[in-house]
């Protein structure tokens, strides 16, 4: 391992060639991004959600997009779901007249920034917009956010559970299920490829083998330049004296700690938010973590920024069970420290 408190660039160490392996990690990666899409345009396309209630006519048309990245994992049979989504969908609005005379047409959308599966059990925020403010239009937005909102919120649900069932991955591990069984014993039997019914909890909170970090640091700085510290290459190399390479745009990839650490921008909102998909060398291969940095500025001068950090496996690839430890330390120690004692953000 690195060594911690002497000066060690690394903040963990390289992939070693006995390293492969080690435990019986055993990977398989399905890419959902695509059949998300699929699903999500079904679930939320063409759909009615006020038809002459009030006089009001509102219909979800489409989704307009989905953006972000949605896999599945298996581990030894286990379905291990990761996505983190921002949805657009939009829908048309009508008010009519007692006489059915149309009053006004309109233009709305909704936004869903924020579907992960660190929130499986929790309804998404979501934003109702129309495009046309007066009273109508206002009219026909509280119309769509008293009916509508559930609906969409009930298709999110959705495409949540069937991510926890495997997404496109599903069918592949029944029948994986269903060879195993009927090989197992000599004169068995065809076994129908129906699946168990599962002993449903509400809905898993965490995921077997992974953990959350969360921290919450305090500055003595504005919210901008505590943003401009964290995504600019030059400040990081200069704080925690190892190279970097770091993107300043949504999708760019970004290289920390002389590359033991490695990720891509998710999002980014300039002295709010960064959001990135984080992994160490060490860890077996497919695995990522989601960093989640908000940073808030309850008042001038003072910054406060709450780290969320997921999917933090609790081993890595050589069976060492220090990772959640050690990263939650890194944090700590290698950065949030340094950041105070070179750039003088002590509260």
């Amino acid at each position: 391992m690195a060594k911690y408190g002497e000066g060690d660039k690394r903040w963990i160490v390289e992939d070693r060639p006995d390293g492969a392996n080690v435990h019986n990690w055993h990977w398989a990666e399905t890419n959902c991004l695509e059949w998300s899409k699929s699903l999500l345009s079904k679930l939320l396309s063409n759909q009615t959600i006020l038809s002459g209630e009030g006089n009001l006519f509102i219909k979800i048309t489409n989704l307009e997009k989905v953006e972000g990245e949605a896999y599945v994992n298996v581990r030894k049979g286990k379905i291990i779901p990761g996505y983190e989504l921002n949805i657009v969908i939009n829908w048309k609005g009508e008010a009519k007249d007692a006489e059915g005379k149309s009053l006004l047409v309109v233009d709305g959308v909704v936004e869903v920034p924020y579907v992960s599966d660190e929130n499986a059990d929790e309804d998404p925020d979501l934003r109702v917009i129309v495009k046309d403010e007066g009273p109508i239009g206002k009219r026909l937005k509280d119309a769509f956010l008293g009916k509508g909102k559930d609906f969409v919120l009930e298709k999110i649900r959705c495409y949540v559970e069937a991510m926890a069932k495997g997404g496109p991955a599903k069918d592949e591990l029944e029948v994986k299920k269903v060879g195993q069984k009927a090989g197992s014993g000599s004169g068995s039997q065809p076994v129908a490829a129906v699946a168990k019914p599962e002993e449903k909890k509400e809905k898993e909170k965490r995921k077997e083998g992974f953990k959350t970090i969360k921290l919450t640091e305090k500055f003595s700085c504005r919210a901008m330049n505590m943003y401009e510290i964290l995504m600019d290459e030059n400040r990081w190399k200069g704080f925690t004296q190892s190279n970097a390479k770091i993107s300043k745009e949504v999708g760019g990839e970004i290289s920390i700690f002389d590359g033991s650490v490695t990720g891509t921008n998710v999002e980014l909102q300039e002295g709010k938010l960064i959001v990135q998909k984080w992994r160490f060398g060490s860890w077996p291969d497919g695995v990522y973590s989601t960093v989640r940095l908000v940073l808030e500025e309850p008042e001038p001068g003072v910054t406060v920024v709450k780290l969320t950090q997921t999917d933090v496996p609790e081993e890595d690839r050589y069976g060492n069970s220090t990772v959640v430890e050690n990263t939650e330390r890194g944090w700590r120690d290698l950065i949030f420290h340094k950041i105070r004692a070179v750039f003088g953000f002590g509260v």
